[in-house]
């Protein structure tokens, strides 16, 4: 039977259909409108509100034209979050850890250790930290601000490595941010820390021919790797060469420079500092090996209606495992949860058997100095001792170490608990002919008093940090002054780009 007969026998049919159609056409409009709109959405959201001028360090002014990123970037005053070995929240490592006021005897890092927050408090941080009541080179201010390239660019790479931090400090106000890691023109990335782009073109790397996937852990590569100040001027060097990127590796260009940060207060051994080799050990990681970058986990990508912007919350992924890990791995939070804890406490338990290992040998060394051990007979040890400790330091220093590469990690805190305990049984040796009672005595494990016995006086370096923050500091943020570069020096690589744009 047709459809018209159907009509004519059955009218109701007809307005069935009729009211199919409009219902089946106000559909197809709706979801074209909404087509329609959602593109308008996503175009008028990527244009920029105003243009921004080179070197421009403020946060801030980048946010009024990029404002979903700038709002997800503010997050990171958040200091809430706190997993089982990280998070954002204040710990005080040397209190957990107290055998490090120990091993750091001699260095800034046995006054004050924290557990970072976020890149928010990158300037303020640094400030409060104890560590800079020292003398430091302007270097140290290299990581920590948007003020940097500007003033790389007035005082010359060398210049800004040559002065002190206190000389440059008056002019660092800026946290990380915007402009570190973005082209103010293109929005593209891009590497604004010359170290970086001499450590590339030492291993032969053309940056011209590294991918925006890759540049994606270049720019987190800029401050968030190991590095060590050369010569009398402070150059920033990142130990990287055709070897690799590796501890060993790494080891082996230090000892090929002969570089050594300090000499031991108690051991006397020739000590090295490891900094934040977080993306050479992500470098052994399963996650490199299938191209996912460090923006992939620690950045991931939002969505609001139409618009997809890259999450500029920088923080664990572990407080926001379904954006970042599920994306990929699947299964439940708890789950991805349990997986990562497990690895990390495997890390953490050869790590905290290691480190006491090495407190105990570095008093032990100096219970031989005291006896009158001599040179001959103590360099071998304290080589051992040197290379032990940086291993150790590779895993204790890098953030996330058991989630990025748990692994790696264990063999290298396996290694460094044998070296010690091979150099604990030859300085046995050594405290048996000299006639030294062991067990050498050891002190109370306890962040205080540890700081007391390796000769520190806390009461004095609180009392000197609190004179900076009520009489210099007001000072530095009233002074601070963002002026336009002069001629250039230093220019800020985009992957492609002209380099003198």
């Amino acid at each position: 039977m047709r459809i018209a007969e159907v009509v004519q026998t059955r009218p109701w049919v007809g307005w069935l259909l009729f009211l199919a159609t409009a219902v089946l056409v106000f559909l197809i409009g709706l979801f074209g409108a909404t087509i329609i709109e959602r593109r308008t959405e996503a175009v008028v959201a990527g244009v920029p509100v105003q243009p921004m001028p080179e070197f421009e360090p403020r946060n801030a002014v980048w946010g009024q034209a990029y404002q979903r990123q700038f709002q997800t970037y503010i997050q990171t005053l958040d200091t809430t979050f706190q997993s089982r070995y990280g998070g954002s929240r204040h710990r005080d490592m040397l209190a957990q850890h107290p055998e490090m006021v120990v091993l750091w005897a001699g260095y800034p890092f046995a006054r004050d250790y924290d557990q970072i927050r976020g890149h928010y408090y990158s300037v303020k941080d640094v400030h409060q930290s104890l560590r800079t009541n020292v003398d430091m080179p302007g270097t140290c201010w290299t990581c920590k601000s948007t003020d940097v390239p500007r003033l790389m660019n007035e005082h010359g790479v060398a210049g800004f490595y040559a002065m002190t931090w206190r000389e440059l400090g008056e002019e660092v106000v800026n946290p990380i941010g915007c402009q570190d890691c973005h082209d103010p023109a293109t929005l593209q990335l891009r590497i604004t820390r010359p170290a970086l782009l001499e450590a590339l073109e030492r291993m032969g790397r053309d940056i011209d021919r590294i991918s925006h996937q890759e540049m994606r852990s270049l720019v987190c590569a800029q401050c968030h790797v190991e590095y060590y100040f050369r010569g009398e001027d402070s150059y920033l060097v990142f130990p990287w060469d055709e070897d690799g990127l590796d501890a060993d590796a790494q080891e082996a260009f230090q000892d090929r420079v002969d570089h050594t940060d300090w000499v031991h207060s108690i051991s006397r051994a020739p000590m090295i500092k490891v900094q934040h080799p977080d993306y050479e050990l992500y470098q052994s990681s399963v996650h490199a090996h299938r191209g996912v970058a460090c923006a992939d986990c620690h950045m991931p990508f939002h969505r609001e209606g139409a618009v997809k912007f890259t999450n500029h919350h920088i923080q664990s992924p572990l407080n926001a495992i379904s954006t970042s890990c599920l994306v990929c791995h699947g299964g439940t939070e708890d789950e991805m949860l349990a997986l990562v804890y497990a690895n990390q406490d495997r890390v953490f338990q050869v790590r905290r058997a290691t480190e006491r290992q090495l407190a105990m040998l570095h008093i032990e060394a100096g219970a031989a100095w005291d006896a009158g051990a001599t040179d001959e007979e103590m360099e071998p040890i304290l080589q051992m001792i040197r290379s032990a400790q940086w291993r150790w330091d590779w895993i204790a220093a890098s953030h996330g170490a058991g989630a990025h590469a748990p692994a790696e990690s264990v063999r290298l805190l396996s290694v460094a608990s044998q070296m010690a305990a091979e150099a604990r049984l030859e300085l046995s040796r050594v405290l048996g002919r000299l006639g030294v009672p062991q067990p050498v005595p050891m002190p109370e494990w306890e962040k205080s008093s540890l700081q007391a016995f390796i000769g520190l006086d806390m009461e004095a370096e609180r009392a000197q940090k609190r004179a900076f923050l009520q009489d210099t500091l007001p000072i530095w943020y009233e002074s601070a002054a963002h002026v336009q570069p002069g001629p250039t020096d230093f220019v800020p690589r985009v992957p492609g780009a002209d380099p003198r744009r």
